[in-house]
């Protein structure tokens, strides 16, 4: 009867809540980093403020918070904000959002899993015209109504995209 303890079902949930946890961790921890590195590690600079926010509301440690500051404020963090276009179902146009100290395994995830959708990425310039770029969010500028199928596969594929630890955000302009 082997597996069939409480102790390894409490262990499996707890390995798959964790790696989660570090997930989204390492995601809000580059993000302060980033920012510490631009403000030059000014806590009171309103950006860097919003990210330590948004670490905290999601329970990460104090000290890796200061970590984080630290390596930005001193320059030991190399990363670099890299935007990457593609089409997705019905011609939509996806901005794929990174944060990435290595420019090229993070492009290899991508194309890896924009791929694996059936989709390839697009030469810079090609999808941006269809977002307008406000202070520091993109927007939407044209919209393109898509079928529920379509929707389907587009909600699936950003979903995988975000599931990559380099990628903070990917927007679409479907309806």
């Amino acid at each position: 009867m082997a597996g069939h303890n409480k102790w390894s079902k409490i262990k499996r949930q707890k390995e798959k809540s964790d790696a989660e946890k570090s997930r989204v961790f390492g995601k809000l921890v580059r993000t302060i980093s980033l920012e510490a590195k631009k403000s030059g590690g000014n806590i009171k600079s309103p950006v860097l403020r919003a990210a330590i926010e948004k670490a905290r509301e999601a329970n990460v440690p104090s000290e890796n918070i200061e970590r984080a500051i630290r390596k930005g404020k001193e320059g030991e963090s190399n990363l670099e904000e890299i935007i990457y276009e593609a089409y997705g179902p019905g011609g939509t146009a996806l901005l794929i959002l990174c944060l990435t100290s290595n420019r090229n395994k993070s492009a290899q995830e991508v194309k890896h899993v924009l791929t694996k959708y059936g989709f390839d990425l697009a030469k810079p310039g090609s999808a941006s015209w269809a977002f307008e770029k406000k202070e520091e969010e993109w927007t939407p500028a044209v919209s393109v109504e898509i079928s529920e199928t379509q929707g389907e596969v587009l909600s699936n594929l950003i979903d995988s995209l975000c599931a990559l630890d380099e990628v903070e955000d990917v927007l679409a302009n479907a309806k």
